[in-house]
């Protein structure tokens, strides 16, 4: 994303969600307000990359579930109080999401410098725009200005986050409404690169396997040596998404050619004949691949954000003001 074309165009495209969002994003949205935030924002995230190597993955995934939900407006990081709200970590859907307590850590260190300025929604699409450039993937620019959400719901968690046996129908319907191309909702997927499964998610797709599902025989073994019962002994098993879980690199996209996806909708974009082309594209060159997933990056980091009309910028991200 350092190309100065790509970055108009993607301005461009904004413009419209931007105007629809109600929410007026842009490239230097703190440059007067807080003109350091990006940079406490990456000193607080490098401290705890170094400590803890996996972190980058939960920033992604946290990103992720948040913006599938109400849009991007760190809803996810509401905690339950009184009768007004039940958080959205109470939905079976957000299983294992981790770093919400780390969010909070940046929010305390960007207080103490710009009180009452940095969204929650903006520390969100940041650590998660850093988490994939620390694990060597692209340097993705991103427009700022989200504000946060008032409310939150974990009804609306179960039934918008998808299931790792989503449907190829259903997965790029759910990223077309976010206003992506074939090629991104393909490209947003590589996300899975990093980090892990549980083999709560894969049980099913290990002991009942449909008949269609084309899952490599080493894999399958493997698989079961890390899972080896239809109920899983512990919720917390995993196993990696790749062979090179800490590394944002095109090597999920390989695994998939040979039959290593891990969930069940990984392995169907390898063999649908919209997805698989990509698929093989994104496989040959991990070039391709970043500037796909940089592109789709920032339209599912704008997905339905908050103005200051119906949006607040939050003193503490696990509770309303």
């Amino acid at each position: 994303m350092r190309n100065s074309g790509l970055m108009l165009m993607l301005s461009l495209l904004l413009g419209s969600w931007v105007g629809a969002n109600e929410a007026r994003m842009s490239y230097d949205y703190y440059k007067a307000s807080c003109p350091n935030a990006e940079e406490i924002v990456r000193r607080e995230l490098v401290g705890i990359f170094l400590v803890d190597a996996t972190a980058p993955a939960a920033f992604l995934r946290l990103l992720f579930h948040d913006c599938q939900v109400q849009g991007c407006d760190a809803s996810i990081l509401l905690d339950a109080y009184g009768s007004r709200t039940e958080s959205e970590m109470k939905s079976y859907r957000n299983f294992a999401i981790r770093k919400r307590e780390a969010v909070e850590q940046i929010k305390s260190a960007l207080e103490a410098v710009c009180p009452g300025q940095v969204s929650c929604a903006d520390i969100l699409a940041m650590a998660a725009r850093e988490s994939v450039s620390f694990s060597g993937g692209p340097r993705i620019g991103i427009p700022l200005g989200r504000k946060d959400s008032r409310t939150c719901s974990y009804q609306r968690a179960d039934a918008y986050l998808p299931s790792p046996s989503i449907s190829v129908d259903s997965f790029l319907q759910t990223f077309n409404s976010k206003g992506m191309s074939l090629e991104e909702s393909v490209a947003i997927l590589g996300a899975h690169t990093l980090g892990v499964g549980h083999c709560l998610n894969i049980v099913k797709r290990l002991y009942d396997p449909s008949p269609a599902d084309r899952m490599d025989y080493t894999f399958q073994a493997q698989l079961r040596l890390s899972c080896p019962t239809t109920v899983p002994l512990e919720n917390l098993t995993f196993v990696s998404n790749d062979i090179t879980p800490v590394v944002f690199d095109n090597q999920y996209f390989v695994g998939l050619l040979m039959g290593r996806g891990l969930f069940q909708i990984d392995a169907s974009l390898a063999s649908d004949p919209r997805t698989q082309p990509i698929v093989r594209n994104f496989a040959a060159d991990q070039s391709y691949f970043y500037r796909a997933f940089s592109s789709a990056f920032v339209k599912l980091s704008s997905t339905n954000v908050l103005g200051s009309a119906s949006g607040e910028v939050r003193r503490q991200c696990s509770h309303a003001n």
